[in-house]
């Protein structure tokens, strides 16, 4: 890697952090550059695994007020995370991608859907639940929490998008307080899937490296300008990395 390289590595690592804590597809930032830097595929997506787990706790850190007393709710999730980003590590290594690519942009848009629509439905949701209700989302947000797990452990791009969805359309919650409890979950899931890769796969050192150095300083910068943005300003932002996500998968 040339010293031109290395720099490019790191300013996508800087990028990926910050808006894997706004919103979530950094790795779209990150998995790009390192391909285009002459790393392989699977290596490339795996190195990049290890690279955003500082980020995502930079991340965490820096939302630390918002999951003070989420103790429970992260306890609950966090385990079906823990479960699925391994799942998907396994497939990884043990899969091919094509089939599991091919249906990544239908799970984004339909990600993008469900935060445009969230507030009127969540609305919906809140008029017909019942006093004593699962205040966590039920099981139905676990199992999809566990999904997005997979999807996370497996590629990565844009799982903070699907989880802001999930937790939108079935918690009662403010979106900071649920992008809190998204940073945290990706965390999770990264943070296995390197640990599986560690035994498991071949991983590029240097640009791993110079992604969680990147991912450190960019995680909390962008834990101080996603704290700031309005509701609808994040659903904007949502929206439009989302689409971006999808275009460049489309077009690769």
């Amino acid at each position: 890697m040339t010293l031109w390289e290395a720099i490019a590595v790191l300013a996508a690592g800087v990028g990926a952090g910050m808006i894997n804590v706004i919103v979530g597809s950094g790795t779209l930032i990150t998995f790009p550059v390192l391909l285009a830097v002459g790393i392989p595929p699977v290596t490339a997506n795996v190195s990049n695994s290890f690279g955003l787990v500082p980020g995502s706790l930079s991340g965490v850190i820096g939302y630390r007020r918002e999951l003070a007393d989420q103790g429970r709710r992260l306890l609950r999730l966090g385990t079906a995370s823990l479960l699925g980003g391994l799942v998907g590590a396994v497939l990884l290594i043990e899969l091919p991608s094509a089939a599991f690519d091919a249906i990544v942009p239908v799970l984004i848009l339909l990600a993008l859907v469900l935060v445009v629509i969230q507030p009127r439905v969540a609305k919906a949701v809140a008029a017909r639940r019942r006093p004593g209700g699962d205040p966590d989302g039920g099981a139905a947000l676990l199992a999809g929490v566990f999904l997005t797990g997979i999807y996370g452990g497996y590629f990565g791009a844009a799982q903070g998008v699907l989880l802001l969805a999930l937790m939108g359309m079935l918690l009662q919650e403010e979106l900071q307080r649920i992008n809190a409890v998204k940073n945290a979950l990706a965390m999770i899931v990264n943070a296995v899937a390197a640990l599986f890769f560690l035994f498991t796969a071949t991983v590029d050192w240097a640009a791993a490296g110079l992604i969680a150095a990147g991912s450190l300083v960019g995680g909390l910068v962008g834990a101080k300008v996603g704290r700031k943005l309005s509701a609808p300003v994040l659903r904007g932002v949502i929206v439009v990395v989302g689409l971006v996500a999808v275009t460049k998968l489309l077009i690769n």
